[in-house]
């Protein structure tokens, strides 16, 4: 039997509620025990998106390496979610920890509860300018545009508006 490939994997992490630091930190440590953690970008600050009466989020990425298969380590994701300390509140609203696979390898995978590569991460500036430091060169699966051509659309269309 052939030994189980690495999966590459790209999460995006962010949050503003608590010590969104510590979260971070321990969630990184923690998926060490599911592979190894090859790169994590720096951390950036951002505006809420949505909800705007909330404290700015801190958001960041990283580039795992597991063997771990999508859904066993989405499971997982929710689980250091939880041990992190993040509570049930309502979509785009304040919290601890987020975790968010936005890339598995260069599959296109479409599930019930589990969508790679991550419907919205094309569009948010919060997720490709930490991707930017540690993949740029990353081709979106569907798009085919790498990491930078989809930061720079973003960002030039916040300069049209």
């Amino acid at each position: 039997m052939p030994p189980a490939r690495f999966n590459t994997v790209v999460i995006a992490f962010g949050g503003n509620t608590g010590n969104v630091r510590q979260n971070i930190t321990t969630a990184a440590a923690m998926l060490e025990n599911y592979g190894k953690v090859e790169k994590i970008s720096p951390f950036f600050i951002t505006e809420p998106e949505g909800f705007k009466g909330q404290a700015d989020f801190i958001n960041g990425a990283l580039l795992l390496k597991t063997k771990l298969g999508a859904r066993v380590l989405l499971k997982e994701l929710k689980n250091i979610e939880a041990q992190t300390g993040r509570l049930p509140t309502f979509p785009n609203g304040p919290r601890e920890i987020d975790l968010d696979i936005i890339f598995f390898n260069n599959e296109i995978i479409e599930e019930p509860g589990l969508v790679i590569p991550h419907p919205r991460a094309k569009d948010r500036d919060f997720v490709l300018m930490p991707l930017s430091f540690i993949a740029p060169n990353y081709k979106h699966p569907v798009t085919g545009e790498t990491v930078s051509q989809m930061l720079r659309n973003v960002i030039e269309s916040k300069q049209a508006v």
